[in-house]
């Protein structure tokens, strides 16, 4: 977490939750919420407590990836969290189901987003996961601006289009002074299931290329199948599943890196204390 700015409020932090990594993208459409939900159980498979957050207010997605269609109920004054693949799991989704849109202003959506962050019974977690918004709007400065985040990660496409968004989305959290923890490039390529050759559907190089000339890590490259997108439609992510799959080790391999970087956020976030002789 990156010092204060001038005049801001203080970020106050959620009770028992250890690391909060804010997962957004500069525009829709690059799988933002697949790489969350994915990264979420990796880190639960990894033996940690988990929690995953869908801050996407207008497009909550978690649900139907996470396969879970129920109501929350509230203990006392806390908001208790559905679950699965042992995670705990708050999305507008839960309170707004099916195809109804939520036609709502700024200020209700950030004092909904509020309360799922601080009146929500996460418990302890070692990781919170907050699938952001797409794009650079009021809802995540809000959220980046109240939360004390552990750091950010930014997810995009090979394609120029999604690069030049993403590198919006690095200033933003660079702006508001937020560890940028690195960025993924997802759909990165595709193996033909009967060629056996590497296709780069959207470009190459595009995420390495700009994460040098940000200089952020590049977190992982996650390759595009059929399987993944199977996985997030029918409740069985394709991070859940037992047997090997490519998909899953560019998960594995995500999460590792965003333990390090979590964990070399908070030493810099940490003052060292000099003890004089």
């Amino acid at each position: 977490m990156g010092p204060q700015a001038p005049g801001a409020q203080p970020k106050l932090p959620i009770p028992g939750v250890e690391n909060i990594i804010a997962v957004g993208s500069g525009k829709g459409g690059v799988g933002k919420t697949t790489v969350a939900v994915n990264l979420a159980i990796t880190l639960a498979k990894l033996g940690y407590d988990v929690g995953l957050l869908d801050a996407d207010v207008y497009g909550p997605n978690v649900p139907l990836m996470m396969g879970v269609r129920a109501t929350p109920h509230a203990i006392g004054q806390r908001i208790q969290p559905l679950s699965a693949y042992g995670i705990k799991l708050m999305s507008m989704g839960f309170l707004n189901p099916g195809d109804k849109p939520l036609v709502w202003r700024g200020p209700m959506l950030n004092s909904v987003m509020q309360q799922f962050l601080r009146s929500v019974d996460w418990g302890n977690l070692d990781y919170l996961v907050i699938d952001l918004p797409p794009g650079t709007g009021d809802v995540q400065l809000t959220l980046i601006q109240t939360t004390p985040l552990t750091g950010a990660v930014i997810v995009t496409t090979p394609s120029d289009v999604s690069l030049e968004d993403a590198r919006k989305a690095v200033h933003m959290f660079e702006q508001v002074r937020e560890e940028v923890l690195g960025i993924v490039e997802n759909m990165s390529f595709l193996d033909c299931p009967h060629c056996g050759k590497r296709i780069d559907v959207f470009s190459h190089g595009g995420g390495a290329r700009t994460a040098k000339e940000m200089n952020v890590p590049l977190l992982a490259e996650i390759p595009l199948d059929p399987m993944t997108r199977l996985g997030g439609d029918t409740g069985k992510p394709i991070a859940s599943l037992d047997e090997p799959h490519t998909q899953k080790t560019a998960f594995e391999k995500l999460a590792q890196a965003v333990i390090e970087r979590a964990s070399d956020s908070k030493q810099k976030a940490t003052p060292t204390i000099e003890i004089s002789e």
